[in-house]
């Protein structure tokens, strides 16, 4: 398909868009396209959509559309059902009164060339080249990140019920590829009864026990299809399929099979036997979502790593001219400037280094990086401020030893270290006698120890070390890592650090944003890619909103203002 060209605005369209938008608030669509004019280029498309065949609808324009319709958090229909009949997107999009728009579905093949190409950030991409251009988001200066989960677009499962609905894919999917073969392969009409309804549509037993015979009767009829799947003389490609490869995975993961001479026992595996969460499939419909515990809660799907720019008001004012940005009122919008989507049990600590590459590739780094303590640790604090310059500001933890937590005796720091001598000296001048390094839980450490016959008869050991018969042990990371843990400890105990760390919370509203205004606490699609492809969408559809507020003289954070608080501005007006 050959993408159209992007026409300018037609006079007629425009005359009359502006003449209704006179009558209201200006509407966002036609900002953007005053401000930033042709914002999604085709040629940065080209790679997705061939060079031949009919024209189609330009690639930049549907970028547009999609970015609108999150923005409005529309469906694909509705979004068409706007560009049909609303003046204000055809104003966007230079098209005349007259043009019937496209069908919805046009949308979704836009969607999927994207992540076929894996050009899935290609609009954030053009959209912060754009706002670098024009003095709006920098290098250096101050960032935020935080995480949030995101639902997957399918049901939760328990194991019986993922067992079940697993298998009833798969006969599905058999029984629109292969008709003839399946009957002669399966009894169709005992299993029609047994797995025709989806899972959710019934209740399941209530007692334990036919639970579980319930499940052992999934489990066998799943081997018995794998079996004739796998058979000789069964067609080869049917075992391709992807609901057969999913219901192979899922069996392998929930069930054992051993084989004597009495025959095949099935028996479902134990909590303690079931492989990792991290590779343990949730559904047969999305295969890249999984099981995330965060906060106590569960939830069945992925995480979404928001970065946003952070900058204090005078950091912004001397670094961006804003006489040259007709329309500007007040200091720039906080700018998201990175959107990270993971599965559900992937840790935030974890994405800390890759959202920092992420960051370095689009050429806007911070300075300092505001993080919660679930991204840092003294290894990334070391690790981000050598690779990339920045300066991670973050809680770390406490130290965790008995006497630290008690708030009682004498913890870590009331030892003196001696790094080049490798000795350290306890609260009562006594020298430590071991000095070794070790490994630790898979990290590196260094232990020390005091001596028993120095320890045993101290006056003050029941406040030093619970051991009934050794002497103290310290357990301390290597010298640079240890050094810069305990700086981070000192530092976040003082009060002028803790209100600078404040500069953190603001990413909660943004979070709070993307979730009322694009709907990203639930996924649209199915898969990490278009999951991914929608974040980067919604961050988009959020930062054009933010900046329609910028132009339009809003208040940098758009949060919503009360009515009391309206009257008090309209008095003092």
């Amino acid at each position: 398909m050959q993408p159209r060209p992007w026409p300018k605005v037609p006079e007629l369209t425009a005359q009359v868009a502006r003449a209704v938008a006179a009558r209201g608030p200006y509407p966002l669509a036609m900002r953007v396209r005053d401000e930033l004019g042709e914002l999604f280029a085709d040629a940065e498309f080209a790679e997705a959509f061939g060079s031949r065949g009919r024209p189609g609808w330009s690639p930049g324009q549907l970028a547009l559309v999609t970015v609108l319709q999150f923005a409005e958090n529309l469906t694909d229909r509705t979004a068409a059902h706007r560009v049909r009949y609303g003046m204000d997107l055809k104003y966007a999009l230079g098209l005349e009164l007259d043009d019937p728009g496209f069908d919805a579905s046009v949308l979704s093949e836009f969607r999927t060339r994207l992540v076929e190409h894996g050009m899935e950030e290609k609009v954030l991409d053009l959209l912060l080249t754009t706002l670098k251009e024009r003095g709006l988001v920098k290098a250096g200066g101050r960032q935020r990140t935080d995480s949030t989960r995101v639902l997957a677009a399918v049901r939760d499962l328990n194991r019986l019920e993922l067992a079940g609905e697993t298998l009833r894919a798969a006969l599905e999917a058999l029984a629109c590829a292969a008709p003839d073969w399946l009957p002669q392969a399966v009894p169709v009409r005992e299993w029609a009864e047994r797995y025709g309804p989806r899972i959710h549509s019934w209740h399941p037993p209530a007692t334990e026990a036919k639970r579980k015979e319930m499940a052992l009767v999934y489990g066998r009829d799943g081997f018995a299809l794998l079996e004739a799947v796998h058979a000789p003389d069964a067609p080869a490609w049917l075992r391709e399929l992807p609901a057969v490869q999913v219901l192979r995975t899922v069996w392998l993961q929930n069930y054992h099979r051993s084989v004597t001479e009495a025959g095949a026992e099935v028996k479902r595996r134990e909590s303690g036997d079931l492989p990792p969460g991290r590779l343990r499939l949730a559904s047969p419909y999305d295969t890249d979502a999984r099981y995330g515990l965060k906060q106590g809660s569960w939830w069945t799907g992925y995480k979404i790593h928001i970065s946003e720019s952070c900058d204090e008001t005078d950091d912004l004012d001397a670094a961006t001219d804003q006489a040259t940005i007709p329309g500007a009122d007040g200091p720039p919008p906080r700018v998201i400037t990175s959107i990270a989507t993971t599965d559900a049990t992937v840790t935030d600590a974890e994405m800390t280094e890759p959202v920092h590459h992420m960051l370095a590739a689009r050429d806007l780094l911070p300075a300092e990086h505001f993080l919660d303590s679930g991204y840092a640790s003294a290894e990334l604090i070391v690790g981000m401020k050598k690779n990339f310059g920045v300066t991670l500001v973050t809680p770390v933890l406490m130290n965790s030893s008995p006497q630290a937590r008690a708030g009682a005796g004498f913890d870590r720091t009331a030892f003196t270290i001696d790094w080049d001598k490798r000795q350290a000296t306890c609260p009562r001048g006594d020298t430590s006698t071991w000095w070794s390094p070790a490994t630790l839980r898979g990290t590196k450490a260094i232990v020390i120890k005091f001596d028993k016959e120095t320890c045993r008869p101290c006056p003050v050991r029941d406040q030093c070390t619970r051991s009934k018969t050794g002497g103290r042990t310290l357990s301390l990371q290597p010298r640079e890592l240890q050094e810069v843990l305990d700086h981070a400890r000192l530092q976040q105990a003082d009060e002028q650090w803790r209100a600078k760390y404040g500069t953190r919370a603001g990413i909660e509203g943004t979070i709070h944003q993307a979730v009322a205004v694009t709907g990203m606490r639930r996924a649209r699609y199915l898969g990490l890619q278009k999951t991914h492809l929608e974040h980067v969408f919604s961050a988009v559809a959020l930062n054009l909103i933010r900046l329609d507020a910028w132009w339009n003289g809003h208040p940098l954070d758009r949060t919503r203002v009360s009515h009391l608080a309206r009257l008090d501005l309209s008095l003092a007006a």
